[in-house]
């Protein structure tokens, strides 16, 4: 598939902000990648072309019905001066497992990897220099077909945007205050919680508006059924070291396989720690807590790679953990997988590619 391109002329370009206060999905880049589909057609006209404003239908059925899913992924600057992505395939790869879910079209994986890189020289300095700063890459796809009734579409389209960010959490590389909820439920077994479909943040909203409110960073969920095993946070998944174990829920259909899951587990297990995969429920946390097991926990996931937690807050009661600071195993991880990130380490399990 050819790459249309449009670019802005100079007096278009956007003023880009300070790189030392960039917050989170503030700022976009001068260029968006944009692809539609049409039924019996497929994909086509991909074209590279100015950030802009889109035109729906009020009858998108986007709008109505729900079809959206999204995807994360992060363009690093290396000290050598190249452009790092990290497994951009499996974000892809995990985006057409999303479209299988909601009945949407399936990506072509390398053609949009072409694209995206495309995109990133075209908008290469936007991405910042900044310790700790990224260039963050949301992939989106939409039903815009213009028709009332419940169904898969017949149109939809799939876009790139790029935003220059800081840190994902106020606290940067600090433990967060996490709340325990039972009070909502975020998915359920044969449900989408598997996948990043906007419809599943829209529904977490409100669990982490109370808690936010409350004075916590974020929501732990715990399952549907019985709100007692512990699933993850709205954001991240989540892993606990108990004794000498490093455990992390399985993934059972209602919670997202993420990327940077994966790559701890591989790389925890690569050190030759032991990762285990099993339920767990908020109770045993709590005893482990209370005995003295639980060294540190922590969430995972492409915003914020490795975020150590400092505490839970569950019916009432505050659980302080490691004295609050952040454990020697979350310090770890979090700076060998951004060397790789960043290529300034040896990568071995081949998930680095330079753009």
């Amino acid at each position: 598939m050819d790459i249309q391109l449009e670019k802005i002329s100079e007096k278009e370009a956007k003023t880009k902000p300070d790189q030392n206060s960039l917050g989170f999905g503030r700022h976009f880049t001068d260029h968006m990648l944009v692809m539609p589909y049409t039924e019996g057609k497929g994909w086509h006209d991909l074209t590279i072309q100015p950030y802009r404003n889109f035109s729906l239908d009020p009858a998108a059925m986007v709008l109505h019905y729900g079809q959206a899913i999204f995807e994360g992924m992060k363009a690093y600057r290396g000290k050598d001066g190249g452009i790092y992505l990290f497994r951009p395939a499996d974000n892809i790869e995990r985006m057409n497992i999303s479209a299988a879910r909601l009945c949407m079209p399936q990506l072509p994986v390398d053609e949009v990897l072409v694209a995206l890189k495309e995109l990133l020289r075209l908008d290469e300095d936007w991405i910042p220099t900044a310790k700790g700063a990224t260039l963050y890459i949301r992939p989106t796809m939409i039903a815009t077909e213009a028709a009332l009734g419940v169904r898969p579409a017949k149109q939809y389209l799939f876009f790139v945007i790029l935003s220059p960010v800081g840190a994902y959490y106020p606290e940067g590389f600090n433990p967060v205050k996490i709340y325990v909820t039972d009070k909502y439920v975020r998915a359920v077994p044969g449900g989408v919680g598997h996948i990043k479909t906007a419809g599943n943040y829209a529904a977490s909203i409100m669990a982490a508006v109370e808690a936010q409110q409350a004075g916590f960073t974020q929501v732990l969920w715990l399952d549907a059924v019985e709100r007692r095993y512990i699933e993850e946070v709205g954001t991240m998944n989540i892993f606990f070291v108990i004794g000498d174990e490093i455990v992390t829920p399985p993934l059972g259909g209602s919670i997202l396989p993420g990327i940077t899951r994966d790559s701890v587990i591989q790389v925890a297990k690569g050190w030759g720690l032991n990762v285990v995969e099993r339920r767990i429920t908020i109770d045993e946390v709590l005893a482990a807590q209370e005995n003295g097991s639980l060294k540190e926990i922590f969430g995972t996931g492409t915003a914020a790679v490795i975020s150590p937690v400092g505490s839970l807050h569950y019916k009432g009661q505050d659980c302080l953990i490691n004295n609050g600071e952040t454990g020697a195993l979350s310090q770890r991880l979090f700076d060998e997988i951004q060397a790789i990130q960043y290529g300034a380490k040896e990568d071995p399990y081949g998930w680095v590619i330079r753009v």
